[in-house]
């Protein structure tokens, strides 16, 4: 598991949280990033579609939604980091904050993804 004083990890956490609250309707975007996350709802979703297509968007846990958003976002929208290494933070994210069949969930759509690219 990552550090929690990693300021990368704990980043995506926060982001994480506010696109998390954002989808269950209790709050506006509380990072700059997660605006931006929430900006390109319709490109990632589509993604989410794509790789994960036994899985309508309203069907998948709320975490693991909110996990593979800020990763694709991160992915098709921040070219800073290797999609490596985004795809590891994710599947951290779901050990932490998902259910135990999240992580592998999680690794298998944004797998895809990368796969793709």
């Amino acid at each position: 598991m990552k550090s929690h004083q990693d300021p990368r990890h704990l980043r995506r956490i926060k982001n994480m949280q506010s696109v998390f609250a954002h989808n269950c309707g209790n709050a506006e975007p509380s990072t700059p990033d997660s605006v931006e996350i929430i900006s390109h709802l319709g490109e990632i979703d589509q993604s989410i579609s794509i790789y994960a297509p036994k899985w309508p968007i309203a069907k998948i846990n709320q975490v693991d939604l909110s996990i593979l958003r800020c990763a694709i976002w991160e992915l098709m929208f921040q070219k800073n980091t290797p999609p490596k290494v985004i795809i590891d933070e994710a599947v951290e994210l779901a050990k932490e904050f998902g259910t135990d069949s999240s992580p592998s969930f999680v690794n298998g759509c944004l797998g895809g993804i990368l796969k793709t690219e």
